[in-house]
């Protein structure tokens, strides 16, 4: 890789040849795939941007000319070609890259985001502090396709249009966000791309106005020549959308023809005002994958380079989330009415195989999770039983249509937040620490967790025969162990807890996939001498105030035990009821410290906060020391 090995950054691009830009991208492509095949990542959308992301480098001057990517997966190749090539084997490693884009990590780096739709909005908001202090470059925002299937675009393209600024929008239109794309947008766009003609023939029309003004010549025919090229303009353009919204569209450009990007991008940068180039390209460009499914080349575990095959993983569990598509595909049986919702991610949260068997009652939106809750919010007026099924970081975007939709109605909608505490490799922006907090302070919503896959089925069955608000949680791990077939689960009693172990010296008590830890950590301690409680609190909200005045009447000390948030966390909850209830009991909350969380293996953040079977025991041990428990 003669040519990757001598670039440091984009100046370095910037010098070669134009016939070297092409060879350059080429050993980019071949350096993703292999490095990701060590690290695992989400490899497809930046193996389609290769060739995007070589002529931004030769035509815009970074860190200048201010270059945003949204959402930050498909900066994979901006990374090597921005100084961390060398640091690339470190991506996702702990300690190494990070996954997304972060302003931390690169001078070049604008914004970082890994949640889709963010882009426009953070570069109109950089071109207007631009003319607001009198400097002078431009801003760049490449949005993928998938992030135009959610609001946040559109509002900065209404507001960016109007505005008259200088910025560009280069929209990257592969057809998929981590799934093929849906929705109207998708086939509008797709209209673009199978009707090439329409450009040529808008041309043809505008240069036959334009050649019979000058020859004839008059104000009224200039007047008239105008409001026709106006007319033909939006009744031909494949860009009018964009175009009516205040964008001069360029596009479609073939997004692996660096020749054709770099001329467009050239002239595009002439010009002033929103402007908008649409650029096509190929999800997953060059990856050995032979498998037709799209889905697999958004993001990839370890794989043999040569091949596109995951490696071989020890076998074990199945992972939480096939745990909930298989539960929800079983009950859909049995409950008629029973839909499924997700926003863009069927197989990230087990929907795919409720889509493969019943997809009349599958509907993916589309990465709009506040649409998601609304329209789910419609459905259950209709008597319908919507299942949410959104990752806990993604639905945060969602939360004024939680309350202001589904919870003040008081509607049986269930959300099923996948991905909750602590999320490993992705890192910050995908970490589900707050779900817990957020959810609690809504009116009417009851807030679970279950502790294993049987447990899942049970609150699912509870929650469908529940009239009102529900949501639960489970990680992105391994469940602890098979989940029977749900037609040998009963529903979990509403608003109970259940006592996993009895002691008499302090209790845990544990929230979800906690109990396992909070077990062993009870194990330990009975080989010092201490005699601990475990409950499993599957319902956080309501509590089960039974079980909870048993607790405090037996135990000086109680420690909860949940894999998010401290703040406003369940703990906190249940701290505020024991202080009005038994206020010489001492409530301790073990959980997520208030800060963020950098990438690494699940496994290895959870011990990093205590939350591992020896770091709540030794946390109890602490507390037995201060609060003087004898040792039986």
């Amino acid at each position: 890789m003669a040519l990757l090995e001598s670039i440091r950054g984009p100046a370095d691009v910037k010098r070669l040849a134009p016939e070297q830009l092409q060879p350059l991208a080429d050993e980019v492509r071949q350096r993703l795939i292999d490095v990701v095949s060590q690290t695992g990542g989400h490899i497809g959308a930046g193996l389609g941007v290769v060739e995007l992301t070589v002529a931004l480098c030769y035509c815009f001057d970074s860190p200048r000319d201010k270059i945003v990517w949204d959402v930050g997966h498909q900066g994979y190749p901006w990374k090597i070609l921005t100084g961390r090539n060398d640091r690339f084997p470190t991506l996702r490693q702990p300690g190494g890259l990070n996954g997304f884009l972060r302003r931390v990590e690169s001078e070049h780096d604008q914004f970082g985001a890994g949640h889709a739709g963010t882009g426009l909005s953070a570069a109109f908001g950089m071109a207007t502090a631009r003319d607001l202090r009198g400097d002078d470059y431009k801003v760049v925002a490449i949005v993928g396709d998938g992030a135009l299937t959610c609001g946040l675009p559109y509002e900065a393209m209404n507001n960016a249009g109007h505005s008259g600024r200088d910025v560009i929008m280069v929209l990257n239109d592969n057809g998929m966000s981590i799934a093929p794309n849906v929705g109207a947008i998708n086939k509008y766009l797709g209209s673009i791309i199978a009707n090439p003609i329409t450009v040529r023939m808008r041309e043809w029309l505008k240069g036959i106005i334009e050649k019979t003004s000058h020859v004839i010549g008059g104000p009224r025919l200039v007047d008239f020549a105008k409001t026709v090229e106006e007319s033909i303009k939006n009744l031909w353009s494949p860009g009018m959308l964009f175009e009516e919204l205040g964008f001069r569209y360029f596009g479609p450009i073939d997004g692996h023809n660096i020749e054709q990007l770099i001329q467009t991008c050239q002239l595009v940068k002439t010009l002033k005002g929103p402007r908008v180039i649409h650029v096509i390209t190929e999800k997953g460009k060059g990856f050995p994958l032979p498998e037709p499914d799209l889905e697999k080349y958004h993001a990839r575990a370890p794989y043999d380079p040569v091949t596109g095959k995951l490696k071989p993983v020890n076998p074990g569990p199945p992972p939480w989330t096939k745990v909930f598509g298989e539960a929800i595909t079983q009950l859909a049986a049995e409950y008629p009415d029973l839909v499924a919702i997700t926003a863009a991610m069927p197989s990230g949260t087990g929907t795919n195989l409720f889509q493969k068997k019943w997809p009349a009652r599958f509907f993916d939106v589309g990465i709009a999770e506040a649409h998601a809750t609304t329209f789910a919010a419609g459905l259950a007026t209709q008597g319908v039983r919507p299942v949410v099924a959104i990752y806990s970081t993604f639905l945060q975007r969602a939360y004024d249509s939680i309350i202001h939709d589904v919870a003040i109605q008081k509607l049986p909608v269930i959300f099923c937040m996948d991905r909750a505490g602590m999320v490993g490799d992705d890192g910050q922006t995908h970490m589900g620490l707050f779900d817990i907090a957020y959810m609690l302070a809504v009116p009417n919503m009851t807030v679970t967790a279950p502790k294993d896959g049987a447990e899942l089925i049970g609150l699912l069955r509870c929650a469908l025969a529940h009239d009102g608000p529900f949501c639960t949680r489970y990680p992105r791990d391994k469940a602890p162990a098979e989940a029977p077939p749900a037609a040998e689960v009963g529903p979990v009693p509403y608003g109970t807890w259940e006592v996993l172990r009895k002691g008499k010296d302090c209790a845990l008590l544990a929230v979800g996939v906690m109990c396992q830890p909070a077990l062993a950590a009870a194990e330990a301690l009975a080989a010092d001498g201490l005699d601990v409680t475990v409950v499993n609190c599957r319902f956080l909200k309501p509590m089960d105030r039974e079980v909870l005045d048993a607790l405090v009447h037996d135990h000086r000390l109680l420690v909860t035990v949940e894999d998010g948030t401290v703040v406003n966390g369940f703990g906190a909850a249940l701290a505020a009821v024991v202080q009005t209830t038994a206020p010489e009991v001492r409530v301790v909350t073990l959980g997520v410290p208030d800060r963020t969380y950098e990438h690494a293996p699940r496994a290895q953040q959870l011990d990093e906060v205590g939350l591992t079977g020896s770091g709540i025991a030794a946390r109890v041990r602490a507390l037995a020391a201060e609060e003087s428990l004898s040792p039986r």
